[in-house]
């Protein structure tokens, strides 16, 4: 039984910087799966912050699932998911990397800093909401995550 099956909400951090892009993962979520938590960072300095609960994030839960976009201002998402993979504490929290990004280099970087998933994100809104919602399912539903 899931974590979603006993009804306990599954905490999802999205670090993403691209309003449109936050919004479109909101809604996906809402739509999708109103009992997870969606917490929403816009760079990666931030990001840190909160999965090591320092500051205003003294308070913030531990993810279950990590969203991570590469590009993100102050600290890439490539430092950021390599600094969460090399944290005991952090390492055993699945890392889907979802970016605009194809590029091998950047799909074999991600890998190797031993993201969970790497999923481009798709430009129209509809294949958007779907990917979100595919990944929520495998997460939340299939996988076992570990408990917090």
């Amino acid at each position: 039984m899931s974590e979603a099956d006993s009804g306990h909400a599954i905490e999802v951090l999205l670090v993403e910087d691209d309003p449109g892009d936050v919004l479109m993962t909101t809604e996906a979520f809402r739509e999708h799966k109103v009992g997870n938590r969606l917490h929403v960072v816009s760079d990666g300095v931030e990001a840190l912050r909160f999965l090591r609960r320092e500051g205003e994030y003294a308070d913030a839960p531990t993810p279950h699932l990590i969203l991570l976009d590469l590009n993100l201002p102050r600290k890439d998402g490539r430092e950021v998911l390599e600094e969460v993979k090399n944290d005991e504490a952090l390492s055993p929290i699945p890392v889907v990397v979802l970016t605009t990004s194809e590029a091998e280099e950047d799909i074999l970087r991600s890998y190797r800093l031993h993201a969970n998933a790497y999923v481009a994100k798709p430009v129209d809104f509809d294949q958007f909401i779907n990917v979100v919602r595919q990944i929520d399912d495998f997460f939340v539903t299939v996988v076992r995550l570990p408990k917090s």
